[in-house]
């Protein structure tokens, strides 16, 4: 999770904060640049590679370029030159902050955890971090995959102190909690991150998906039809409407 995660918001960075940085490169090197997001972003990741790498050849001293090359680099878990791009970004730019939490993923993709998560701190702890709830969800993230619940509990706890309208933590928290042998407080979580999100399938199915392990079908199965509704043809609603049928009659 922690990476597919990452890659979509890493993804949504580059598009917003590369505009700045584009008027000092070539035009040409700017097509380039835009062409491989617009690739990347439809899942053409083998096309935005070469785009990204032809725009990093025209200005390499654009740290949005090298952010390009490296998330490209890390949807085909290509970790060694992710890494390489990303240090590279962060060279020219020390202060791209949002680059850490791309590198610490990387580092974590290539085994190295110790260095992710210690990338994931760094940014967390940079004052200029416009969204230090991500860097504490993807460290309380990388916690859970380690089964280090105390620890994963904490930093999603920290992340929704920063923003309780992000996702991503009220889902952690719930696996940690429910990891942890604590049903009843897991459910608390995700009926906070319900009220918080009601739109939010992946949310819905997840609330479901506890209250049936706690027993409350009819409960159950209200959140399920609801994330079916939301997300007839998405991963969340095709994955209620299988636990639906589970559901006793």
């Amino acid at each position: 999770m922690i990476r597919e995660a990452r890659f979509r918001l890493a993804l949504v960075a580059v598009v917003a904060l590369a505009a700045p940085a584009l008027a000092q490169s070539p035009p040409q090197a700017e097509t380039r640049f835009s062409t491989g997001v617009m690739h990347l972003r439809e899942g053409r990741v083998d096309l935005a590679l070469e785009e990204f790498k032809r725009a990093v050849k025209e200005d390499p001293k654009n740290p949005y370029f090298q952010k390009g090359l490296g998330l490209a680099y890390t949807a085909k878990r290509n970790w060694k030159e992710a890494i390489a791009a990303f240090r590279k970004a962060l060279e020219i730019n020390p202060y791209y902050v949002d680059v850490r939490n791309d590198l610490a993923t990387a580092l974590i993709g290539s085994g190295d955890r110790v260095g992710g998560k210690k990338e994931f701190l760094g940014a967390f702890s940079d004052p200029t971090n416009p969204t230090p709830e991500i860097s504490a969800r993807n460290l309380g993230q990388a916690y859970l995959e380690e089964k280090n619940y105390p620890d994963a509990i904490s930093w999603f706890r920290t992340s929704l102190t920063r923003n309780k309208k992000y996702a991503d933590p009220y889902l952690g928290l719930a696996d940690a909690l429910l990891a942890s042998e604590r049903l009843d407080e897991a459910v608390a979580q995700l009926e906070a991150g319900v009220a918080e999100l009601p739109e939010d399938a992946a949310l819905l199915l997840a609330l479901g998906q506890a209250y049936f392990k706690a027993g409350r079908f009819g409960e159950a199965r209200a959140r399920l039809e609801e994330a079916v509704r939301k997300d007839p043809a998405g991963p969340a609603g095709r994955e209620a409407a299988a636990q639906l049928k589970a559901l006793p009659k």
